[in-house]
């Protein structure tokens, strides 16, 4: 009897919860059927303005030259104990000190710490990861095998894989949101966070409800909701939006050279080589509501005033979530989203205060 009388009373909160849901993702393809027009015409644009591309992108068949660049470190694959998949990484520096991993964002790939490898390497194994889904690492297809559990089992099995109890983890946009993650189900294995360009996914969960602007800002995820369109669209014009991410003179990479804009591109234009990144996306809002969340591992977050992507005010709402004393922020004036690669000399300097007692 207890037993009815308890799902009796407890039937209403879970009829609403299944409402908000329901009206959550109505809102979710809504907002994605919405983005697929707009990226459709953009797509249709540079195909129409560059007709001799066509409408696919063209495989690369010639492995870029800086991706095999010595000095960034050694090529090696780990085989992952809980999945059995193969992770590629680049490492140097082994025995000069304490792992110091790195997780990249989209659209990018271990390439995007090549300043950091050069910089830490003389005090620390720095490791820099092809996350699972982006090539060569395996790269399975189904939506299912991207959920943030298992992201974060992958960090759990590399740093154990390497022969490490803890490291210093580093991540930048989806490898920020993951190392966030990371560092509040897995304290023991974190000693330092360094954290560029993400937060949290639950402050910024309840900080997007209080400012709309913000899911304007990233109206992208939207589209990446639905199956096959988004690899179509940013695979047209061979991948010109994709190539606009990253060389628009106000919103991109500053200084990109062709070169190592192929380098970022080799692997998406793989057979399914957009499949995987994109499957982070489609399983963001699959844990949505997020209970908030008390932060405190010692962090140092680094933020570009002038990112495009997301508001300068996350950095505020991630502070009021933790621990006091645990948080070094800082906000680096008339810089943009991607602070390891526009800005490594800055990085480098807050990186080396923030972890010199680690070396003493």
């Amino acid at each position: 009897m207890p037993e009815l009388l308890v799902t009796a009373l407890l039937a209403p909160s879970r009829l609403t919860l299944k409402l908000l849901r329901a009206l959550m993702w109505s809102l979710v393809f809504s907002a994605a059927l919405v983005a697929a027009a707009v990226y459709s015409c953009i797509a249709l644009t540079h195909v129409l303005c560059r007709p001799r591309r066509g409408c696919c992108g063209r495989p690369r068949c010639v492995f870029p030259a800086c991706l095999s660049d010595p000095s960034l470190g050694e090529h090696d694959f780990l085989t992952l104990q809980s999945s059995g998949l193969r992770l590629h990484y680049v490492s140097a520096g082994r025995g000069n000190g304490p792992l110091m991993l790195f997780l990249h964002g989209f659209p990018e790939n271990w390439f995007s710490w090549r300043y950091q490898l050069r910089e830490f390497q003389s005090r620390f194994h720095v490791v820099a990861v092809d996350m699972r889904g982006y090539w060569p690492s395996d790269a399975p297809r189904d939506v299912d095998c991207y959920t943030t559990d298992l992201l974060m089992v992958d960090i759990q099995d590399v740093i154990l894989g390497l022969g490490y109890s803890k490291c210093v983890l580093v991540g930048h946009d989806w490898g920020g949101l993951l190392a966030w993650n990371f560092s509040i189900y897995y304290p023991a294995l974190v000693e330092r966070l360094v954290v560029a360009s993400a937060a949290p996914m639950s402050v910024y969960q309840d900080y997007s409800l209080r400012h709309i602007s913000q899911l304007f800002r990233s109206h992208y995820m939207f589209l990446f909701q639905l199956p096959w369109l988004p690899e179509k669209l940013l695979s047209m014009s061979d991948f010109q939006i994709l190539k606009t991410t990253f060389t628009h003179s106000k919103t991109g990479i500053p200084r990109v050279t062709l070169h190592e804009l192929e380098a970022f591109l080799y692997s998406f234009t793989q057979d399914g080589g957009l499949v995987g990144p994109l499957n982070y996306y489609r399983n963001i809002f699959r844990n949505l509501p997020l209970e908030p969340q008390e932060l405190s591992t010692r962090t140092l977050l680094l933020w570009g005033e002038k990112d495009t992507y997301l508001e300068p005010g996350l950095v505020g709402a991630v502070g009021s979530r933790f621990v006091p004393g645990r948080l070094e922020a800082h906000i680096l004036p008339d810089v943009g989203h991607w602070v390891p690669q526009s800005n490594p000399e800055e990085m480098h300097q807050y990186m080396w205060a923030f972890l010199q007692d680690l070396l003493d």
